[in-house]
């Protein structure tokens, strides 16, 4: 990969962080533009239009240039070129070829996602058996079929899901394997439904030989994607299909999800994956700089691995940063170049504990009310759905009692707080604004806190 978008890669999480940048507008104008390369102290981009030029010079090019001067040490210039025709395409391709070319990482995925560069450890081991013995052909299709895999975002479900499909096409080219994120079977859906044709959507699903879901909790609370999702696993398990599905969470705590769609996630195998051990977590570091080519000191692995503790691709950016900052700064990786790299990624370290002040904080921030207003006793339509909302989300994300959240939003009784949580897992089922605000706000309080 070329060093310079590796850098980029890192400037963007340092702009999005503490809300910078929000998501609409990261994926709107930073993701789009295309790093070249980086030319003595200026960081040369293309871009799609001059307005998108405009836009970039005019919001964010002082934030982009205080995020280069965090990840490399020294100040940079941002040059845009907006991209006008094949020509410059083809010079920004090379751009990256000759970059590629320079780096001399490793082959094709450096990060490929197999067994073999699966760092197995006490936290994952199961899953790992499972996965392997189901890819091989070991003879527990029965038994491991489906397989449900839960545990936070960032510790390798993803990846044993890609080895599962890359070990299976290689022992047998002709199976179909369907591999597909519970959003975009969602989306795929709604479009076909739009269409007023899903035969090619069903076709696509039920003659899979393998079906393999990430994410599927992204279904809950979406009847009629239940509905397909319902069907579509009944015909595969039928037929002796092998389905793995991947959650951040265990089936009985996935909210508003049928119940007979429940029993079949339970009715196979479940593992989960936990936060890796020191020992794993050196390895996942060791493995990674392997892959690219990069020989980290045993302090410096041993540095990140003690200060990153909960999400692999942490350990992955950290190992990546430091193949980025080495490549620019021609110096093997040091502990003092691993602090500086990594600076951000430690300011996260630790999550930080879910409170119902970020809870009430980020629903007022989505409704246009005040923190103070959830709290009142005002009564207007949109301060009351707030109060509901944030009640709800108080109720199930934290471990606190009812009596205790009544205490949170101005000593209210505990018939309130039931009747609260209870409208809102009702409107849930058929209001779908309601249900993304929740997904949006849930997913917002979940990522700034680590979990």
């Amino acid at each position: 990969m070329n060093s310079f978008e590796e850098v980029y890669e890192a400037v963007k999480e340092y702009c999005t962080k503490d809300g910078k940048v929000g998501d609409i507008a990261k994926k709107l104008w930073l993701d789009t533009l295309k790093p070249a390369r980086l030319e003595g102290s200026d960081a040369v981009f293309y871009c799609a239009s001059d307005f998108q030029r405009t836009v970039v010079t005019n919001n964010y090019a002082h934030l982009l240039q205080d995020g280069f001067a965090q990840i490399l040490g020294f100040p940079v210039s941002l040059r845009l070129i907006v991209q006008e025709g094949d020509e410059t395409a083809d010079a920004a391709e090379q751009d990256r070829q000759t970059g590629e070319a320079l780096e001399k990482t490793s082959k094709d995925g450096e990060y490929a996602y197999t067994f073999d560069t699966f760092i197995v450890g006490g936290s994952n081991q199961f899953a790992y058996a499972a996965c392997t013995s189901i890819a091989r052909g070991d003879g527990n299709g029965n038994t491991y079929n489906p397989l449900f895999i839960y545990g936070p975002s960032g510790l390798g479900k993803t990846h044993l899901l890609t080895a599962i499909s890359h070990e299976m096409k290689k022992r047998n080219p002709e199976l179909k394997i369907i591999y597909v994120t519970g959003e975009t079977f969602t989306n795929e859906l709604i479009e076909a439904i739009g269409k007023k044709d899903t035969s090619e959507f069903h076709e696509k699903y039920r003659s899979a030989d393998v079906l393999l879901v990430d994410d599927v909790h992204f279904i809950s609370g979406k009847d009629r994607t239940q509905e397909e999702f319902f069907h579509t696993f009944n015909i595969l398990h039928a037929a002796g299909k092998q389905i793995v599905l991947t959650s951040d969470r265990p089936p009985k705590d996935i909210k508003i999800l049928e119940d007979r769609i429940r029993t079949r996630f339970e009715s196979g195998l479940i593992t989960d994956i936990s936060m890796p051990d020191f020992e794993t977590r050196v390895a996942i570091i060791r493995r990674k700089a392997e892959l690219l080519d990069l020989n980290i000191p045993d302090d410096v692995a041993e540095f990140i691995a003690n200060r990153l503790k909960t999400n692999i691709r942490q350990l992955e950016g950290a190992v990546k940063r430091l193949k980025a900052l080495k490549s620019l700064a021609d110096s093997a990786p040091s502990l003092s170049m691993a602090q500086s790299v990594i600076r951000d990624i430690l300011t996260d370290e630790q999550p930080t504990p879910v409170t119902v002040e970020n809870i009430i904080q980020e629903v007022s921030n989505l409704y246009g009310v005040t923190a103070e207003d959830i709290r009142s006793k005002k009564r207007s339509q949109q301060i009351s759905n707030a109060r509901k909302v944030a009640i709800y989300l108080v109720h199930d994300i934290t471990q606190m009692t009812l009596a205790a959240i009544g205490e949170e939003f101005g000593n209210r009784d505990h018939s309130t707080i039931v009747y609260a949580v209870k409208y809102v897992e009702k409107n849930m089922k058929k209001d779908t604004n309601l249900r993304d605000a929740i997904e949006t706000i849930t997913k917002t309080i979940r990522d700034g806190s680590g979990k």
